[in-house]
């Protein structure tokens, strides 16, 4: 049995806690088994865009430093972009395995990414794989980007953190700051402080559950 590490990759922050790790475990673990190695050793990268370097990598960067002091010499990622969707980033990376007599495997199709042989079939196997995930990544973007502005068009809004009244039961608790707010003839309008200090005896409190400030409420009414 030959040892070997694998690498695992998630762009969004979000996907950390997904199905994302699974899912490039499983593929590598087939691989492995299939392939008769023993990964011992898994260094991960939660939350990293694609077209990051190593320098911001810790996962990765740890993984240069393991196999460099326990004899290692592969590295199982499940696929090509996983290393890196851009394609110039990923093969800074793959030169600096290469250095280092380090093999990279896409787990996926079983094409050792680090191969350097001046054999332009495999060369342009390589680039092949790093172009395509660049290109589905721009893909990704383009349709997200149209998305948004699609429900920007038709809501006015679509992205960031909702404001104050859109979920259910603000609008009567906006309505009310905007009452208490409201000038009447002859007198000054109510200070935020006030305002705020009203509401909490009548019981509303903020989106997360705490008290009202006044702060709070000016930014609320003034947006």
């Amino acid at each position: 049995m030959t040892n070997a590490v694998a690498y695992l990759r998630v762009s969004g922050k979000a996907q950390v806690h997904g199905d994302g790790f699974p899912r490039q475990r499983a593929t590598v673990e087939r691989f492995a088994k299939a392939s008769r190695m023993t990964i011992i050793s898994e260094f991960r990268d939660g939350g990293v865009n694609g077209a990051t370097d190593l320098e911001h990598r810790e996962g990765l960067a740890a993984l240069l430093d393991t196999i460099e002091s326990d004899g290692v010499e592969i590295v199982l990622v499940e696929r090509a972009d996983r290393l890196a969707r851009d394609l110039m980033v990923s093969e800074i990376i793959l030169g600096q395995f290469r250095d280092l007599g380090i093999q990279v495997i896409s787990a996926d199709s079983g094409v050792d990414l680090t191969v350097n042989d001046e054999d332009p079939t495999r060369t342009l196997i390589r680039q092949v794989l790093g172009a395509v995930a660049q290109f589905e990544k721009s893909v990704i973007v383009l349709k997200l980007r149209a998305a948004r502005d699609r429900v920007r068009r038709a809501k006015g809004r679509c992205e960031g953190r909702k404001p104050f009244g859109t979920r259910p039961g603000e609008a009567n608790i906006l309505d009310r700051m905007r009452q208490l707010r409201r000038k009447r003839p002859g007198q000054p309008r109510m200070s935020f402080t006030n305002i705020a200090y009203i509401l909490n005896a009548e019981g509303h409190r903020t989106r997360m559950g705490k008290p009202w400030r006044g702060p709070t409420v000016r930014k609320i009414l003034v947006r």
